[in-house]
C-alpha cells in the first residue's frame, strides 16, 4: 500500500513519530509517536494546510511511503461520535488510537479525514514491531503554491 506525506525537508528522513509525540494531533496523545500520512499527495497537500503555522516553510519534501498492505485496521465509522471532526478535536479520538496502539495488532490504523469526509488518513504506529517494513520509495522537493496560503 502507497501512503504520502509533506513536510519540512530537514525531517523527511526522520520516520520515528517524534514529532507527533511532542506536538499531538487529532489521534494521539502528547509522547506518543505516530506518523501521519494520507492516501493521496492532494490530501496531504491539504492536511499540511489546515496545520500549517502562520509563517510557510520554503523547503518541503513530498515522501512516498510503502506499508505492507495487510497491516491496516480500518476505523470503525460508528465508533466516532458525532463532533469527530471538530477544532479542537475531542480527546476521545486520541484515547482510541492509544488503545489501538497498545493492543499492537496493526501498523496502521485507517482514519477519515476531518477535511475531506470522503478520503483517508493512515495513523502509522512507530512502536509496531512491523513499524521497519515502512519504505520510503520515493522523496522529492515540494514547492507550495502560494496561492494557497492567501486565506
Amino acid at each position: 500500500m502507497i501512503v504520502y506525506r509533506l513536510t519540512k525537508q530537514r525531517y523527511s528522513g526522520d520516520l520515528s513519530g517524534k514529532g507527533a509525540a511532542l506536538f499531538p494531533g487529532r489521534w494521539n496523545k502528547k509522547g506518543t509517536p505516530v506518523l501521519y500520512t494520507s492516501e493521496s499527495i492532494e490530501l496531504a497537500i491539504l492536511e499540511y494546510l489546515v496545520n500549517l503555522p502562520s509563517m510557510i516553510s520554503p523547503a518541503l519534501d513530498l515522501l512516498k511511503l510503502e506499508i505492507p498492505d495487510n497491516s491496516v485496521y480500518p476505523l470503525k465509522p460508528n465508533l466516532l461520535p458525532p463532533n469527530w471532526n471538530q477544532y479542537p478535536a475531542p480527546d476521545v479520538l486520541a484515547d482510541y488510537t492509544q488503545e489501538w496502539i497498545e493492543n499492537g495488532r496493526t501498523l496502521a490504523l485507517k482514519v477519515p479525514s476531518s477535511i475531506v469526509k470522503s478520503s483517508c488518513n493512515y495513523i502509522l504506529n512507530c512502536r509496531h514491531e512491523r513499524y521497519d517494513e515502512v519504505r520510503i520509495l520515493e522523496k522529492e522537493e515540494f514547492f507550495l503554491d502560494t496561492r494557497l496560503a492567501k486565506w
